[in-house]
């Protein structure tokens, strides 16, 4: 009965259109009133403020802080050029540059929405461009940011470390290390998926550009088809991230651009002499020059995966203390290296991730109360009994918990969605024989893929913002990199090894 009440009250709050942090606040309080009555609700300040003040939750506003830096700073930029210049020239070779665009900056910011964020307004437009339609250019971009809270660091991982601790041991620095692998996985997934995604060009009969190519804005002169040119007018509104520049040979190419800081377009490539080369002594298009010139420039943003993750396996500082270094690393390229972080813009950037964290915290506090109710109501037990009282058999009970996870996932965020069901699910599968590292990762994999799951997907909503397109549609494009990321999962899940391998291997515990 307790256990209806709790779980229907808190998907009636949802459905009535109440956000998810209140109604896990409303239904926990509802369960203590009708158990207890209105004198125990002084229990909830009690349970919420020592749940958001664990000093191993420190490191979410430091990693917060460092991704939100990194957006003003043009690290995304630098990456995606770089990306670009070692992959663009191959065939599919923009949507590798997405999800290994998105790889390295979910391995800075700890976000599936930042990511989408950050590499969507420069890719959604150039992979339009490219003659994807709008609906699959939105979908890859916003699965591919789901990586974000799978590669490290990942505020998700830090969470369950939290709150799975009353269970058994898992340290934050191995939960990071053993993202890696899943993460990879999950890339070849999307790049798989993108590989079945039909373009334009090829609808239309017409051959898919390759090299500097890719990001052509238009055919070569009197080629130009009706659907062609409507995907090319479409995706020009609101676009600042390819321009066209014409060639000896007449043929329209299309560089990366860069935004200025009052919003308008500056190419990166200087106007072409007779020779090729650019008038103002920059590399030319496509040389080795212009690769080391691009490698030059990310190197600071490249850095801090590698400082963050080399300091904690290194044992140079904790993972709280990585934030903190990731955060002024970040303010310091910004503000002395790229220079395209200015003070006036600091209040912006300190009160932007104050919101971010104080949002993050907020449902924490009342996740930890929900999960409360649970422990001290005994539901975890009680569902824990009912299920293996049916079956003990590992794997029948991981598919069912992948099946419920990934229905949650769809509704509810990851850090939301580890207190319900962490508490649940983590003694049934320890029961049955999955280590910890393996349960963290899955389930966080899981809730990842229910970042870009309808309904409730943020990063479907982020996405179809930067494109400027109706949620619907993305949906009806989403489906092959949704029906890939499973299939990964269902790889990391059934095979421990790919989430233990990497740890073992560094001898993190």
């Amino acid at each position: 009965m307790i256990t209806l009440l709790l779980f229907g009250s808190f998907f009636l709050f949802l459905a009535l259109g109440i956000p998810v942090a209140f109604a896990l606040g409303l239904s926990a309080v509802t369960v203590l009133i009708t158990t207890d009555g209105l004198q125990v609700l002084d229990v909830v300040p009690s349970v919420m403020f020592p749940s958001m003040s664990s000093g191993t939750l420190l490191a979410i506003p430091f990693f917060v802080l460092a991704g939100i830096v990194m957006q003003y700073t043009g690290i995304s930029q630098r990456l995606v050029d770089l990306a670009f210049l070692v992959f663009g020239r191959f065939s599919h070779g923009l949507a590798a540059v997405t999800i290994i665009s998105a790889f390295f900056f979910s391995a800075i910011s700890g976000s599936g929405p930042a990511t989408v964020a950050a590499i969507g307004a420069i890719l959604i437009p150039a992979l339009i461009r490219n003659g994807y339609q709008k609906k699959h250019a939105v979908s890859l971009v916003a699965a591919s940011g789901s990586m974000g809270i799978v590669v490290p660091p990942s505020i998700a991982f830090i969470i369950f470390a939290v709150v799975a601790s009353e269970f058994g041991s898992i340290s934050i620095t191995r939960l990071f290390i053993a993202g890696i692998v899943p993460g990879v996985i999950m890339a070849v997934a999307f790049f798989i998926a993108a590989l079945f995604v039909p373009r334009v060009r090829e609808l239309a009969g017409l051959s898919v550009k390759s090299g500097k190519g890719l990001l052509a804005a238009g055919n070569e002169p009197g080629t130009t088809t009706g659907t062609e040119a409507a995907v090319t007018s479409n995706s020009t509104a609101g676009s600042s991230t390819a321009s066209s520049t014409t060639t000896g040979n007449g043929a329209t190419k299309t560089r990366l651009l860069k935004a200025d800081r009052a919003g308008t377009s500056v190419s990166t490539s200087g106007p072409a002499t007779s020779a090729g080369a650019p008038a103002d002594g920059t590399p030319a298009e496509g040389s080795f020059g212009e690769f080391l010139a691009a490698l030059v420039k990310a190197i600071p943003g490249l850095l801090i995966p590698v400082i963050i993750l080399g300091g904690i396996y290194g044992g140079i500082f904790t993972p709280t203390e990585a934030g903190a270094v990731a955060s002024v690393f970040a303010l310091l390229v910004g503000l002395f290296v790229y220079r395209e972080l200015k003070l006036p813009d600091l209040p912006k950037v300190f009160l932007e991730s104050g919101v971010s964290t104080a949002v993050i915290m907020f449902i924490v506090g009342v996740a930890s109360l929900f999960s409360y109710v649970i422990t001290v109501e005994g539901i975890a037990d009680t569902v824990s009994a009912a299920v293996l009282g049916v079956t003990d058999n590992k794997f029948v009970i991981l598919a069912v918990i992948t099946i419920i996870l990934l229905i949650v996932g769809a509704f509810v965020d990851a850090i939301s969605a580890f207190y319900l069901f962490i508490p649940i699910l983590v003694p049934i599968l320890l029961e049955v024989g999955v280590d910890m590292t393996t349960i963290g990762v899955f389930m966080t994999v899981n809730l990842a893929i229910g970042l870009f799951t309808p309904p409730v997907g943020l990063n479907l909503y982020v996405g179809a913002g930067i494109g400027k397109v109706r949620l619907e549609e993305v949906v009806r494009g989403i489906m092959p990199f949704l029906i890939c990321a499973i299939i990964a999962l269902l790889l990391i899940t059934y095979i421990p090894a790919i989430s233990n391998w990497l740890p073992d291997l560094l001898g993190v515990g």
